[in-house]
């Protein structure tokens, strides 16, 4: 499997703002961002997702922000991490009661 080449965040902004100056040029959005993919060198799936985002995090687009889709994974990785220390508690709890009831049963 091909690994896809990083792009800079500022390629992605200028990829996505020539999109969005150039939407009178061309018949539809989708042209616009065939066009410019072959010019930055991404090709036009990558491009149209970056516009998407785009679209979403200015509000032009129904759809999660970038901010709020980052805010969502950190609480999942939060509650994950909870869950875990709730488990050892759990189980650091009835280990302990029951060496505790072991000590009992032996005085």
């Amino acid at each position: 499997m091909r690994k896809s080449p990083k792009y800079s965040p500022e390629v992605i902004e200028r990829a996505v703002r020539m999109v969005f100056e150039a939407k009178d040029q061309y018949a539809s959005q989708w042209a616009a961002i065939e066009s410019i993919a072959g010019k930055i060198g991404c090709t036009a799936e990558t491009l149209r997702r970056w516009v998407r985002r785009a679209e979403r995090d200015r509000g032009l687009r129904e759809g999660p922000t970038t901010a709020e889709q980052q805010r969502v994974k950190e609480l999942e990785r939060e509650v994950r991490e909870l869950r875990k220390a709730n488990e050892i508690l759990k189980l650091a709890s009835a280990f302990f009661a029951q060496a505790e009831l072991d000590r009992r049963f032996k005085s």
